[in-house]
Order: C-alpha cells, then structure tokens, then sequence
C-alpha cells in the first residue's frame, strides 16, 4: 500500500480526527488516529496486516505478540499474513503488562511486536519487555502508524507503514491547554479507567 492510498483510506472511515487530544502516552496532540474505525472493517484490516507482514518476511519469525487492546486486531492480521500464531499481552491488576490466558513463548522464540499506532512506543517497549520476560526473542517490530516524529527507541528494528509528522506535546507545555481548552480521552486505556 502506498502512503496515499493508506491515508485516503483512515480519512475515509474518520479515523483521523482533529481536536485536543490526550493520548495514552499521557501527551496531549491536536490529532488523534483511532484506528480502531479502520480496522471494524475486516477487508482494510487485512489489508493492513498483508502489508506489514511484507516488511517483515525476512524475519523468520513463528510468533506476533501486540499490546492489547489497540495492537491486537492488527498483531492478528499480521500474523495471518505470515502464517504465525498471534498472541498479546494485556494488563494485570497491578497495571502491568503480562502475558496471561494461557499463552506461552518457547525459549528463544522469534517473536514480532506489532503496535496500530506509534507516538513514544510506550506500548511496545512494554510488551518487549514481556516477550524477554518469557523467554522470548524480540526480532522487530511494526505498526500501522508511527507519529514519533523520528523519536522511537525501541532497541529492535522498527518499520510503520506510514510516518506522520504529528506533533504533541507534554500537558505542561500544550498549545490548546494554554489557552484554557481541555483535552478529552479518546483512548481505550482511558475507557477502561472511567468504567
């Protein structure tokens, strides 16, 4: 897919939204990417999915692993792609990321973390850091979307389909919330906590 066939097809569904945002890395941004309104559509999911498990074929991988709950439609799309097992990584009740229902990585496993959306791969490194944690061998990484803005450390090879330059901004110094606006919580991690 090309960049402007990918952007055609976020505008297309509104998942590009424009606003006062605060993001799940806790930075606010005047955009938001949600994703999710892509991926309700199988046919784009796994559209998506192909593309990226494309950049990765070489990896040799036998596992995806994805941060639930924004990675896992495309971590599965991915792994569908590349003929592999999809499992994520959610949060325990301490609020940790943890592999639980059952899933396992074999000692050394080729495991690829895919993310929907990248702004400091908080995410990611999270469930890096559990894919080492069982056992597991970090080989790359991927997502839909990196709006870092050429800023993301992950300490793996890192790819995204499309790169925008989306600015944000630690709350302190926001544009919007000088001026009095208040940013609003559209992010599945913000759901779960109003609930």
């Amino acid at each position: 897919m090309t960049r402007d066939e990918i952007i055609k097809l976020l505008e297309t569904v509104g998942a590009i939204r424009t606003g006062h945002f605060e993001l799940s890395s806790g930075r606010h941004s005047a955009t938001y990417i949600q994703c999710a309104l892509v991926l309700q559509h199988p046919q784009h999911a796994e559209k998506l999915g192909s593309a990226i498990a494309a950049m990765f074929k070489d990896h040799h991988v036998s596992c995806v692993a994805s941060p639930a709950l924004g990675g896992l439609i495309i971590g599965h799309e991915v792994a569908r792609g590349l003929g592999v097992r999809a499992i994520f990584v959610e949060r325990d009740r301490s609020g940790q990321m943890a592999l639980r229902r059952g899933f396992e990585l074999k000692p050394g496993e080729k495991t690829l973390v895919i993310e929907d959306v990248w702004t400091t791969g908080g995410s990611t490194r999270e469930t890096i850091g559990v894919v080492e944690q069982e056992g597991g061998l970090a080989v790359a990484s991927g997502a839909i979307i990196d709006r870092s803005g050429g800023r993301l450390e992950l300490n793996v090879p890192a790819k995204a389909l499309l790169e925008l330059d989306v600015p944000s901004y630690e709350p302190d110094e926001c544009p919007q919330c000088r001026a009095g606006d208040t940013a609003s919580r559209p992010g599945s991690r913000f759901q779960r906590a109003q609930h």
